[in-house]
């Protein structure tokens, strides 16, 4: 029986509550769909199942050490670049590394804090929905900007990004709200991408094309002077 529950483990996870509605909808067209001619029961529940696994939000262990910035999203790191935060955030011009993280529509798209922090800035903006993983998508498409303070004063900026298929960011966090790093915040439904920016001389420690998991994976140390991991980045052959 244990060993049973073992391997159930990794997909019998708790359903995000923004789930509940979608998967009870996809529950009663497809006892409809049944009803109408039974082969579509197939079908159905599969679709049923899915949804339910999409929204799935499982726990999470996350790393303790002070000045640790951890990824807030399953995916994979899309790109690493240097530019300047959004400009509603009011941060200046000068470049910051942003480290992208693309979520396609198999991951978790629960996203967490990336530091212990409080939110000091918090702005929503409307935008296209490009594909989430076209460089460009973090101007023009629709986004949830926000920048937390550790009480060092250091400050990360994350964004959360619609993509092609995401049509609905949830963003619970408040301004002045104190959040822990790994800490739930929000989520983006369908497929989309979260763009974190370090402070400047602070390095990422992954590399493009490295997989990450929301609220466990380092993505950098605020504290230390550690060289990032180097890695291919993209238009690069090793």
């Amino acid at each position: 029986m244990s060993s049973m529950r073992d391997v159930l483990k990794p997909v019998m996870v708790p359903i995000n509550r923004e789930g509940y509605a979608f998967v009870t909808l996809f529950g009663i067209v497809t006892v409809a769909l049944g009803l109408v001619w039974e082969p579509l029961w197939i079908p159905g529940l599969i679709l049923t199942a899915w949804c339910a696994y999409f929204f799935r939000d499982p726990d999470r262990v996350t790393p303790t050490r002070p000045g640790l910035v951890i990824a807030p999203a399953d995916g994979v790191v899309q790109m690493i670049r240097d530019v300047p935060p959004p400009p509603e955030l009011e941060m200046g011009d000068t470049p910051m590394t942003r480290v992208s993280i693309f979520m396609n529509v198999f991951n978790v798209h629960v996203n967490r804090s990336p530091i212990d922090g409080t939110i000091t800035k918090l702005h929503y903006r409307p935008g296209k929905f490009l594909n989430a993983s076209m460089d460009k998508a973090s101007v023009d498409n629709e986004r949830m900007s926000l920048v937390a303070e550790n009480e060092r004063g250091q400050q990360v900026a994350f964004v959360q990004i619609a993509g092609l298929v995401a049509r609905r960011i949830l963003c619970d966090a408040q301004l002045g709200d104190d959040l822990k790093a790994g800490e739930r915040f929000g989520m983006i439904r369908f497929g989309s991408r979260v763009d974190v920016y370090l402070p400047k001389g602070v390095v990422p420690l992954v590399c493009e094309n490295q997989l990450t998991v929301a609220g466990e994976t380092v993505l950098a140390d605020l504290g230390s002077g550690q060289r990032g991991k180097e890695g291919p980045r993209q238009g690069e052959v090793r």
